[in-house]
């Protein structure tokens, strides 16, 4: 199947999927809704207004490098004037500074192939060629890291089975196991878990998900796409070069 092929690597990464204001998770891998939040941020799509072809988009993640788990404390609302900090429930507002934990992947890097028709990824590849707004990952915060697109390849699953992968120590010698992590049709019995993040628009307000059945396996590759006498970047752009449109 002819997929766009994304690497996402930054400092930070955040994929928020059942988040509240105090507390705000993230997924350990890219979550449906932030890789299409990332792509209509990147086609110029404003908050609200229909996704139009790109909900025909699917995802498939392999896990590069987990990544370290990172919370951020933060408060919000200290030093306002009485009557001016947080709003409450209740519609009055609170005195004091609310304390919030923000939960990041540090040092992360994913291997994404976005599949769909294919004037779905026409639309996604332009808008990742020259986008319209900045690309980021899961939050505002997080700048990915270049090269984010690698290329449009004929096939995906060839394409994570040889997508360069982050370099290695040398004491891990040897093939690598990585999980892969692919949406699972409806109803399913191979599906590993759900994740609820599946949708068709960002509305300004509230926002609803849907459940997403997953299918998580471990698979091995070959050593030489983490080679460590080889420079990264190099395998990055070979790949890149083979895979061009």
């Amino acid at each position: 199947m002819e997929a766009l092929m994304l690497r996402l690597a930054g400092p930070l990464q955040a994929w928020g999927e059942r988040g509240a204001f105090g507390e705000k998770d993230t997924a350990d891998i890219p979550t449906r809704s932030g890789l299409l939040g990332l792509i209509a941020s990147a086609a110029g799509i404003r908050r609200g207004a229909p996704l139009g072809a790109l909900t025909e988009l699917d995802f498939t993640v392999r896990i590069d490098r987990p990544g370290v788990r990172l919370i951020d404390f933060h408060t919000a609302g200290g030093g306002y004037p009485k009557g001016h900090g947080i709003p409450t429930a209740e519609g009055k507002r609170k005195d004091s500074a609310v304390i919030t934990r923000r939960h990041y992947l540090a040092d992360a890097v994913f291997t994404v192939a976005v599949t769909g028709p294919a004037h779905a990824l026409d639309q996604a590849q332009a808008a990742l060629e020259t986008p319209c707004w900045q690309p980021f990952l899961g939050r505002r915060s997080c700048p990915p890291e270049q090269p984010m697109l690698l290329g449009r390849t004929p096939d995906a699953e060839t394409a994570l089975r040889t997508a360069p992968l982050p370099p290695r120590p040398q004491s891990q010698r040897g093939p690598v196991r990585v999980d892969i992590v692919r949406t699972a049709a409806p109803g399913d019995a191979t599906a590993w878990s759900e994740m609820l993040d599946d949708c068709d628009a960002f509305p300004r307000g509230d926002r609803r998900y849907r459940a997403r059945p997953v299918q998580r396996t471990t698979e091995t590759l070959s050593s030489d796409l983490a080679e460590t006498g080889t420079d990264y970047l190099d395998r990055l752009a070979a790949f890149m070069e083979a895979n061009r449109a």
